[in-house]
């Protein structure tokens, strides 16, 4: 056999036997999937690259529409504060009893550096599975999704009497919306 016909055969042994050993981990139960066991530091890098490249990979194409509309920021403040608070916090909120028990934790966007634009938009629009992060696209309007995304922009670094400014500026627009109560 030649060397090219040793790689093939080489890599088509390798792949069956990890098909198989996929195969008996998923129908043993091996792989724990409570929220309350942490995963190992190599599964964390997997899952986290494989999350990052696929929105990165989807939002490049978005076209992000000026964002700076005070009237978009406010009322992209309202919706967050009635749908996001929950998991991600907002300025001024500390842990709540729901986000120690869920894996992955939700990040707490008031304390970080806002994601680009477009990888926004798509998160909120899709949501990410087996995180808990809802897609919001199934009951919101694009310029809804944008209201939010302006608002992201700005969350980080607000302070709590701005954050609630911000959230009574935009008003209780979200209650209108057919949310399915």
């Amino acid at each position: 056999m030649n060397r090219a016909a040793t790689i093939v055969v080489t890599i088509v042994v390798a792949a069956f036997f990890a098909a198989i050993a996929v195969v008996a981990i998923v129908v043993s139960g091996a792989f724990n999937v409570a929220a309350d066991a942490p995963d190992s530091a190599l599964m964390h890098m997997i899952v986290a690259y494989t999350r990052e490249r696929a929105i990165d990979v989807r939002a490049e194409g978005i076209a992000v529409p000026p964002l700076d509309k005070p009237a978009m920021i406010a009322e992209g403040a309202a919706h967050y504060d009635a749908m996001c608070t929950g998991c991600h916090l907002a300025p001024g909120l500390r842990e709540n009893a729901m986000r120690p028990g869920m894996n992955p934790k939700p990040p707490a966007l008031a304390t970080l550096p806002p994601e680009g634009a477009a990888e926004q938009f798509w998160i909120v629009k899709h949501g990410i599975k087996m995180t808990a992060m809802p897609a919001w696209g199934l009951t919101h309007s694009d310029a809804d999704i944008w209201n939010i995304v302006a608002f992201l922009q700005k969350l980080p670094g607000l302070s709590l009497e701005q954050y609630r400014a911000l959230v009574a500026k935009g008003g209780d627009k979200h209650d209108a919306m057919p949310m399915g109560r």
